[in-house]
């Protein structure tokens, strides 16, 4: 009996098995931190002179009114003296100078780069300096393909269709030169933007314009995970998924800037944000 009743158990647990796996389907994907190690598209900056324009667009187009949005007073150029690869780093140089474009006079000058590259999901680090300077903006962050942006590189291609903040923004870093050593994450969605935006999060960190630190971000279906070095400082992660809070199954593609304020320091003459490499995993 005892040999019977085992052989019965064997069966029944077989049965059990076989039905998990007739029913279940193809087994989803985890995608936790562990799950993206993927590497699908990077840039090391190992070669000196100017950007890779296979992987960059230069965006310089102003916006309609003649300036960059938020009383910003700087002009995106393509010019190597602001863009360029030296010594194994992107160098994003602001200056300051009289420079003329699209009919409009500044007193500042900047780059503004769009990856060439789009992607939805996964985990982007990117090892960064920041400049220095009270008035300086600099950023890492992404924005849909589907913007509709004039001068954008994926809107020049034919994608954008959404106004801002419908398409969703994702700010992995940005750092007011005013507030030094701060670092600040945030996620703009039309339930959620600009000057009021409320998913935020940030922390102060050491010597952020002296030493580098490691930027993530980690995107899955369910949630986004902000960390520097290794330490999450913000986490976004909506109860109700909809239009309104979470457009973000789309393409997204990444921005690299710097801004400039208009209480930028007057004895401000130069300063770059210096990048050792981005890489996106899935």
């Amino acid at each position: 009996m005892k040999k019977q009743s085992l052989i019965y158990s064997v069966l029944i647990v077989g049965a059990l098995l076989l039905s998990y796996f007739i029913f279940s389907g193809t087994p989803k994907v985890n995608e936790t931190a562990t799950d993206f190690t993927t590497l699908v598209w990077s840039d090391e900056f190992d070669e000196d002179g100017p950007i890779d324009t296979e992987k960059w667009f230069l965006q310089t187009q102003l916006p309609p009114g003649g300036s960059w949005w938020g009383e910003l007073i700087q002009h995106y150029t393509d010019r190597e003296e602001n863009t360029f690869v030296k010594d194994g780093y992107l160098n994003l140089v602001a200056k300051k100078e009289t420079y003329t474009d699209q009919g409009e006079t500044k007193e500042y000058t900047a780059a503004r780069l769009n990856s060439k590259f789009a992607f939805t999901r996964g985990k982007v680090e990117v090892r960064a300096k920041m400049p220095k300077g009270t008035g300086t903006w600099p950023a890492i962050w992404m924005l849909s393909t589907n913007i509709d942006e004039d001068g954008a590189y994926w809107d020049n291609k034919g994608y954008g269709k959404v106004k801002w903040p419908a398409c969703g923004e994702i700010d992995i870093l940005e750092h007011w030169g005013k507030n030094q050593d701060y670092v600040s994450s945030a996620v703009h969605t039309a339930s959620s933007h600009g000057d009021t935006v409320e998913n935020l999060g940030g922390r102060t960190v050491d010597n952020v314009s002296d030493d580098f630190h490691t930027y993530s971000l980690e995107w899955t279906k369910e949630k986004m995970i902000f960390e520097i070095d290794g330490v999450t400082h913000y986490e976004y992660n909506p109860a109700i998924k909809n239009k309104d809070t979470w457009p973000f199954n789309n393409n997204y593609y990444i921005i690299l800037n710097i801004a400039i304020e208009p209480d930028i320091d007057p004895s401000f003459t130069e300063s770059a944000m210096l990048v050792d490499y981005i890489r996106v995993y899935q």
